[in-house]
């Protein structure tokens, strides 16, 4: 059975392809906020995916979107958290920093990763276990 990609919009459109050559599905996964594929909320035990990338910014949503069908970053983490499931988040080692800086409580399943390490990032975690 081939794993499964989960991506936010907006994913690099090379990186997902380079995944599918080798041999992995992908699907795309909405913060309920840009209804871009299955709302991240109603991941499972059912239909979990065994890795999630995406850019900050798509996690990263102001506190009003939730009221208009967003989700908070908590609500992500709890998903990650509670599946099982990394989340890798492209940003520029440069501004690794800072993007942690905005997150609380981050779990041990979320790793930021350089643009230009994003396919090898993914790759390992994929062909663990």
């Amino acid at each position: 059975m081939r794993k499964i990609v989960g991506y936010f919009e907006g994913t690099d459109s090379t990186l997902l392809t380079d995944l599918v050559c080798d041999g992995f599905d992908t699907v795309p996964i909405s913060n309920g906020f840009d209804n871009h594929g299955m709302h991240v909320r109603i991941i499972n035990n059912e239909n979990k995916v065994d890795l999630l990338v995406g850019y900050v910014h798509k996690i990263f949503a102001p506190e009003d979107s939730v009221q208009a069908g967003g989700v908070t970053y908590e609500d992500i983490f709890h998903v990650c958290r509670t599946f099982d499931i990394p989340l890798l988040l492209e940003v520029h080692d440069d501004r690794q920093e800072r993007a942690r800086a905005l997150f609380k409580d981050i779990p041990d399943v979320v790793q930021f990763v350089d643009p230009s390490r994003i396919l090898a990032e993914a790759r390992a975690v994929l062909e663990q276990g």
